[in-house]
């Protein structure tokens, strides 16, 4: 043993002794320590899986819903489109509309003015033709200086007739 005391690669009984004791800490932190954090590390593993899963399925999810809103938009302009059309449609054909109304209108007020019109002037002939016999008898009677009678149906039939008076 004396060997053994000064040769210290040569192990002793307190070499022994720490050894067994390394062990039972050993086991005992593999039986009590070691679990608990290999659970919560597997827990943090799971969550990140999840939350890797979770982000594709929500980045697809976000894809189809950014294309179905792209869709929805362009389907929209498309209905604006044909709705803007509509009402230009509309309003032309309403602008038609009022146009057809307002050329009629004005041709009926042109057509009653023109009948207005030709029925005054016929009746300013007829008033005219009355007093161009007398105010032409009246007229030659001063010129000559003695008085003129005329036949008034005779002057008149000639009047229209010729439609001057000569």
């Amino acid at each position: 043993m004396a060997l053994a005391a000064q040769n210290f690669l040569i192990p002793n009984g307190t070499f022994f002794v720490v050894l067994i004791i390394f062990l039972i800490v050993l086991a005992v932190i593999g039986k009590f320590v070691v679990p608990p954090i290999k659970a919560v590390l597997e827990e943090r593993e799971e969550t990140v899986t999840q939350t890797g899963h979770d982000n594709r399925t929500a980045t697809e999810e976000f894809e189809n819903a950014e294309a179905e809103y792209r869709e929805a938009m362009k389907s929209a302009r498309g209905e604006a489109t044909g709705i803007r059309d509509e009402a230009r449609a509309k309003g032309r054909e309403t602008l038609e509309q009022m146009r057809q109304r307002a050329t009629a209108e004005s041709d009926g007020v042109l057509a009653e003015a023109t009948t207005q019109l030709r029925s005054e002037g016929e009746q300013a002939a007829a008033a005219a033709r009355e007093d161009v016999g007398r105010l032409s008898s009246e007229l030659a009677s001063r010129v000559l200086g003695f008085e003129v009678s005329a036949d008034d149906a005779a002057f008149d039939k000639q009047a229209t007739t010729s439609g001057t008076v000569s």
